[in-house]
């Protein structure tokens, strides 16, 4: 398979099942994440698995734009053709409204949205260059659907994401480049020990999330067969977003 991928955020948590499922797949893939020593580290461990040949760490704060056209430079030199962008890179603050400050507001979306943006249309740009198509799938949450309080950025950058969604899946389908959303609830990238039975029960699916069920989402929206898809957000939530909450 000669396929390449890009995905944001690969250093911990989902990105690393991503860049795992995509490998696994038989894609070369290029990661990133803006914490260079934990990159360079997961990069170095996916390399023994499966070949240096066929994974790149390329650090990068996607809160700055020139490192994103960096990133897709290097990304470029090493590949010159890319097939799938994951924009799963992402963070929040949670903090009362009153005293959250706007540098942090545009920290959360410079990052969330206007990085995935950017990372976007770097690759769309190439994609479209090719005349092959292409696929996008972008990580949004839950928090665009409901959210609790103290989550404003967060929960703006997030729903700006579903928006950015369709809008690009409109202006990119005349280059057979699909856009799709997923939206996670509840992921456990920890300790699962540490759950009680009440967080699995709670949901319809009886169980929490695992990060294999975004990259599976994931490598689903990607398929070059599934082209039918495009402009959706995915709910991966286990169900919670459809539950009735009152007690019984």
């Amino acid at each position: 398979m000669d396929r390449t991928v890009w995905i944001t955020g690969a250093a911990g948590g989902i990105g690393r099942k991503l860049g795992e499922a995509y490998l696994d797949a038989g894609y070369r893939a290029v990661l990133t994440d803006l914490d260079h020593e934990g990159l360079t580290a997961w990069t170095g461990q996916l390399a023994l698995r499966w070949g240096s040949e066929r994974v790149l760490a390329v650090p990068a704060d996607l809160s700055d734009p020139e490192q994103i056209t960096e990133l897709a430079r290097q990304a470029l030199d090493w590949s010159p053709h890319v097939d799938v962008l994951i924009n799963n890179a992402g963070f929040g603050i949670t903090k009362p409204l009153f005293e959250l400050t706007w540098q942090e507001w545009d920290r959360v979306v410079q990052t969330n949205l206007r990085g995935a943006f950017l990372c976007a249309k770097e690759a769309a740009g190439v994609m479209r260059s090719r005349g092959e198509g292409g696929s996008i799938v972008n990580i949004a949450s839950t928090r665009a659907l409901m959210s609790e309080p103290d989550t404003e950025a967060y929960a703006a950058s997030k729903g700006g994401l579903t928006a950015l969604t369709h809008a690009l899946a409109a202006s990119l389908s005349p280059y057979r480049i699909t856009v799709n959303c997923i939206s996670p609830g509840w992921i456990e990238t920890g300790d699962r020990s540490q759950l009680r039975e009440q967080d699995h029960s709670q949901h319809l699916s009886g169980r929490v999330g695992h990060p294999a069920d975004i990259a599976r989402a994931c490598l689903y929206l990607t398929d070059p067969g599934n082209d039918f898809v495009t402009g959706v957000n995915l709910v991966v939530d286990g169900g919670m977003t459809r539950k009735m909450i009152y007690e019984p």
